[in-house]
């Protein structure tokens, strides 16, 4: 699991198509990336060229292999407005 917090919209832009090329895009700077041990070293060489270490944060998260991670849960963007609303949002799109 790769996640990051760039200052600048130009080198966001720049981080963003470089992680398109080694995971899955899940939510804004958020992206799934199954690694070989190589293509980890290959990733982290990338983003080093293309942030600014004093303003830019970027976080790599070892979740354990792909095949452990099971299928993919998501909520309603409202899920977080409250049980009964969110229930109710859910009912509503699942007749």
């Amino acid at each position: 699991m790769v996640a990051y917090d760039i200052s600048s919209p130009k080198r966001w832009r720049k981080v963003y198509r470089v992680m398109m090329g080694f995971g899955e895009h899940i939510q804004l700077s958020v992206f799934r990336c199954d690694l070989t041990p190589e293509q980890r070293v290959r990733l982290r060489n990338r983003l080093d060229e293309e942030i600014d270490h004093r303003e830019d944060q970027v976080i790599l998260v070892e979740i354990g292999p792909s095949r452990l991670h099971g299928p993919r849960w998501s909520f309603p963007r409202d899920f977080l407005r409250g049980p009964i609303e969110a229930l109710r949002s859910i009912a509503l799109a699942n007749p």
